[in-house]
């Protein structure tokens, strides 16, 4: 997981033009690299809100303190340490982003009353249109194991893990960006890679995506979301893994194990839910399915959820149902369906 620094000449006339105030080179200047940005923002901070914020504000005190950047290192690593402060600061005011795993132990049946929690700060998921060309290992640093691993480092072990290995900066200029010694950043490195390599698989769904051809991968979202749409329980397991997951944020209760989906499958969006319809898309490098419920008064199928499916060969190994219509709408998709 890695990128080369690139670097902006400082005889860059939009670079002069900034430093001395005019916002709209300095617009220019960093309109190449804001993608870049927004997603080290995301896998800081796991919220696609969060991370617009964290990315505003970086850009804000960034433009504020241009007048001072001397170019002793390239502007994308100046932008780089700016944002990065700017994301340590909001990770602090807002705490760590969760998952119903780090709640409890996963349920044995379906739990139909389950109450959204409101007090927790739930993982978000991120639209692929955000990564647009990013290669494999962008797209891996992205997927949702990875980045809920990460939200369990502490803010300067996040940041040093990020910046050393998604990003390519060397310790030396991570300890420079961090205000700290290039030892602490070494440190800090090697203790996220610790806590990470226990909670992370050791294939990347982009490993196992590469292995998948498109028909197949078709066939596996097209039936997940027909299954659901018929009520039919025996396609729906014929597509899952004996040790699937199926977590619900903002529901804290969630399954492992085929009989404990089965169950939550039949009982809720199969059973007491009403009509679902389905459209395909991707989110953190993975295959996804944004659920439409029917609602009467609406007189159509309004947003529900963003379902982000983990694969394990060509079988469903997690389904993370992100609730919410603000999660389908973050993807550029419709609030309703006809």
């Amino acid at each position: 997981m890695s990128e080369q620094s690139g670097s902006t000449a400082v005889e860059d006339p939009d670079l002069v033009r900034a430093r001395g105030g005019d916002d709209a080179a300095f617009s220019r200047i960093v309109a190449p690299l804001r993608r870049e940005l927004h997603a080290h923002c995301y896998r800081m901070l796991g919220s696609v809100h969060d991370a617009e914020d964290a990315l505003q504000d970086g850009l804000v005190r960034a433009w504020k303190a241009l007048p001072g950047f001397e170019a002793r290192s390239s502007l994308r690593s100046w932008l780089y340490s700016v944002v990065t402060h700017a994301c340590l600061d909001a990770a602090r005011r807002r705490g760590r982003r969760a998952t119903p795993v780090d709640l409890g132990p996963a349920s044995d049946h379906a739990v139909v009353d389950s109450a959204p929690r409101g007090d927790v700060a739930w993982l978000e998921p991120y639209p692929d249109a955000m990564l647009a060309d990013a290669r494999v290992e962008q797209r891996e640093a992205v997927e949702l194991a990875f980045v809920a691993a990460c939200q369990h480092l502490p803010g300067n072990q996040r940041a040093a893990l990020l910046l050393f290995e998604v990003l390519g900066f060397s310790a030396a200029e991570i300890a420079e960006m961090m205000r700290t010694s290039r030892a602490s950043v070494n440190s800090a490195i090697q203790r996220a890679r610790a806590v990470v390599a226990q909670k992370v698989p050791p294939r990347t769904q982009q490993q196992t995506l590469r292995e998948l051809d498109d028909a197949r991968l078709r066939e596996i979202v097209n039936g997940f979301s027909g299954a659901l749409e018929r009520r039919d329980t025996d396609g729906l397991v014929a597509l899952l893994t004996e040790d699937v997951t199926w977590t619900m944020p903002p529901l804290p209760h969630w399954y492992r194990g085929l009989p404990a989906v089965t169950d939550w499958a039949v009982q809720v969006p199969m059973g007491s839910c009403g009509a679902w319809r389905h459209l395909p898309t991707s989110a953190n490098g993975q295959p996804a399915v944004a659920c439409y419920l029917w609602d009467d008064a609406a007189g159509a199928h309004v947003a529900w959820a963003i379902n982000v499916l983990t694969l394990s060969g060509d079988r469903i190994a997690g389904v993370t149902s992100f609730l919410g219509r603000e999660q389908v709408t973050a993807f550029g998709l419709p609030a309703e369906l006809p």
